[in-house]
């Protein structure tokens, strides 16, 4: 990953005049500090086939305080980039040494990945420059690779559907349902074939799902199972998820038990 300029990684007018970012100030016992991150407040960043919107936070501090701060763009190791959209970070400060500085994500799987293999584990490189850091040279200036890792996922469905309904005790209920993921290449979804997704029923008047059994999506991404109808309750399937690709549960399904 090559280390940027900060005019480039934070686009701004002070910044413009910083003609390389260095690794870390060469000052290091007065480098100014990276500290918390937090990309859409903490959780995975799940992209489908429609625009996501979230925002990553970075908190820095030295001792002359903060002029800037930001995650310029989040990386993975084969290279992809998810550039913000932000002219400036939106920093607010904690202190008089410390702030917390904000910028927006506005991002296209399509569009702006196109590849599924860009799914998995990703980076955010962070750039802090301190009120007393040197634009003509880039002193005092911090950035930091791997200021923060956070998952990027492909987005999942999952429907159900029992049946008979209302059905006798005792009698044959079939489950079936449908499994598909977001392709970022044709901005679809499609059959999501041979996982496994498990089969969870709840009791009526119960607020806990259980296992049931464990069914494999066919080439079209179907589900489809039986079980002996024996109480009023709710049936859903459950996919647990990958290191590519989100979990889902499918809203459940009500059967009534004559």
């Amino acid at each position: 990953m090559r280390i940027r300029t900060a005019a480039v990684v934070l686009g701004t007018a002070a910044a413009l005049s910083v003609l390389a970012v260095p690794a870390a100030s060469a000052d290091t016992a007065k480098a100014a500090t990276i500290g918390k991150v937090v990309i859409n407040g903490g959780k995975p960043i799940v992209l489908g086939t429609a625009n996501k919107t979230f925002t990553a936070s970075l908190t820095a501090s030295d001792d002359s305080g903060i002029a800037l701060a930001g995650i310029a763009f989040l990386h993975n190791a084969a290279g992809d980039e998810l550039e913000t959209t932000d002219a400036d970070p939106v920093c607010k400060a904690v202190n008089s040494t410390t702030s917390t500085c904000t910028v927006t994500f506005k991002v296209n799987a399509k569009r702006d990945l196109g590849s599924n293999a860009a799914a998995g584990t990703w980076y955010a490189y962070g750039v802090v420059i301190p009120k007393d850091a040197d634009l003509d040279t880039g002193a005092g200036v911090v950035s930091k690779d791997k200021a923060a890792t956070t998952k990027v996922l492909r987005a999942t469905k999952l429907t159900v559907n029992a049946a008979p309904e209302p059905v006798k005790k005792g009698k044959t209920l079939t489950v079936t349902g449908s499994l598909t993921r977001a392709d970022w290449k044709t901005a679809k979804y499609t059959a999501f074939v041979g996982q496994k997704a498990v089969l969870q029923f709840r009791k009526a008047g119960t607020t806990k799902f259980v296992n049931v059994k464990t069914v494999t999506s066919s080439k079209t991404g179907a589900l489809k199972t039986t079980v002996k109808a024996a109480k009023d309750g709710y049936w859903r399937y459950v996919y647990t998820g990958s290191t590519t690709t989100v979990a889902v549960s499918a809203a459940a399904d009500y059967v009534d038990v004559k």
